[in-house]
Formats: structure tokens, C-alpha cells, sequence
């Protein structure tokens, strides 16, 4: 009888033992990814960051090394579509930060999202700029997706909304 009591609480402590490194092993994969997901978090945001910065400064190379630069990418803006690198660089973007002046470009209230090798963001931007003889000041919405290319985070998709603008009253 005591030969069988004495196997049977080795088996317990067995049992405690396996389940124990089994906990240690979860907690320790659990960790490495909820911090593998936070640095991934961190480089979107700090993507999106050298994106807007760029921007402030016409900065076309530091633009070029966060956005994709190939014929993937779409940029949905004020109901208004650019497909590829080329067409957004050439047709929106340059145009745009040629005519633009003192320009102060800034995101906010930015929820990161990832899965894998993608993420999606949303934000608040708010935007002003000297035009010609004019001061104009704007924001809205966006949504940018990320891929992680190289090493890297780069845009792919990005669509930003303004507010709808009150109608003028008919007199």
C-alpha cells in the first residue's frame, strides 16, 4: 500500500512539474509577442510621424522611404483617387507641397492595429498651410494601411476625409 501512495505522489509532483514549465513557457511566448506587437506598433506610429514630417518639409526622400513606391499603392483624398507610387507622387503630392507654405501637418488620437507583416491605422489629422495670399487650416478622419517590407514599414492604402462643409443658406 505505501509503494503505490509513494508512486502516486510522484506522479502528482510529476504532473505539477510538467504543468509548471508548461506555465513558464505560456507566460514567456505570451510576453515576447504582446512586445513583438508593441515595437510593431511603435514603427507604425513612428511611420506615419516621418510621413507627416516629411511633408511639413517637401521632403520627398524621407517620403519615398515610408511609402510603398510601387503601382500597389492607392491614396483616396477628398473623393479623389491616385493609384500607384507615380501617379500620387507626380499628380497630388508634389503639386501639392510645391503650392503650399509654412505648412504644419499633424496626426492624433492615432489606434494601431497589427496582424502579421500588416497594420492599419486610424487617426485625426489636422493640417494648415499659406497658399498664395491665403492662411487655410483643415482636418478630418484617415485610415492608412502599413506593410512591413525590408525591415520596414511603408503606407500602402490611405484615405483621409474632411468634414462636410455647412451649405450656404438660400436667401
Amino acid at each position: 500500500m505505501m509503494k503505490s501512495q509513494i508512486k502516486s505522489s510522484k506522479r502528482k509532483v510529476m504532473w505539477c512539474l510538467i504543468a509548471l514549465v508548461f506555465a513558464a513557457c505560456a507566460s514567456v511566448a505570451f510576453r515576447s509577442t504582446a512586445s513583438a506587437q508593441a515595437n510593431a506598433e511603435k514603427a507604425v506610429r513612428d511611420a506615419l510621424t516621418q510621413s507627416t514630417l516629411a511633408f511639413e518639409r517637401a521632403d520627398l526622400a524621407a517620403l519615398n522611404k515610408v511609402w510603398a513606391n510601387d503601382e500597389g499603392l492607392t491614396v483616396f483624398e477628398q473623393g479623389h483617387a491616385n493609384y500607384g507610387w507615380t501617379d500620387y507622387r507626380d499628380h497630388h503630392l508634389v503639386p501639392e507641397m510645391r503650392e503650399m507654405k509654412n505648412t504644419k501637418y499633424t496626426l492624433s488620437d492615432i489606434q494601431v492595429h497589427t496582424a502579421g507583416k500588416t497594420a492599419w491605422a486610424t487617426f485625426k489629422y489636422a493640417i494648415s498651410a499659406d497658399i498664395e495670399k491665403r492662411h487655410v487650416d483643415g482636418g478630418g478622419l484617415g485610415t492608412a494601411i502599413l506593410e512591413e517590407r525590408s525591415g520596414r514599414w511603408q503606407i500602402v492604402h490611405w484615405h483621409s476625409s474632411a468634414p462636410r462643409r455647412t451649405p450656404a443658406k438660400n436667401s
